[in-house]
């Protein structure tokens, strides 16, 4: 998200880009490919795995879940959203 504003705005989330302290609630920048791929996601991290996390992408819909890969920005698969 950096660089999408003005010179001066600052970035108002504040994001965990560690995959080795992920924890429940911390907020991410998450990556969708397809046709989708480039745009930057926010979501708020809600299940932590070896192997993967599961993160809410949606206020206005926060039953709605997606399943991304485990490294700084995760990865979600395009058929999740």
């Amino acid at each position: 998200m950096q660089n999408m504003g003005g010179a001066d705005e600052v970035c108002p989330f504040e994001f965990n880009f560690d995959e080795k302290t992920f924890k429940v609630g911390d907020t991410v920048s998450y990556r969708v490919n397809g046709s989708l791929e480039g745009f930057p996601f926010v979501g708020t991290l809600v299940e932590v795995h070896d192997d993967h996390v599961v993160i809410a992408g949606d206020p206005q819909e926060p039953e709605k879940r997606y399943r991304g890969t485990r490294e700084s920005r995760p990865q979600v698969d395009y058929s999740e959203v």
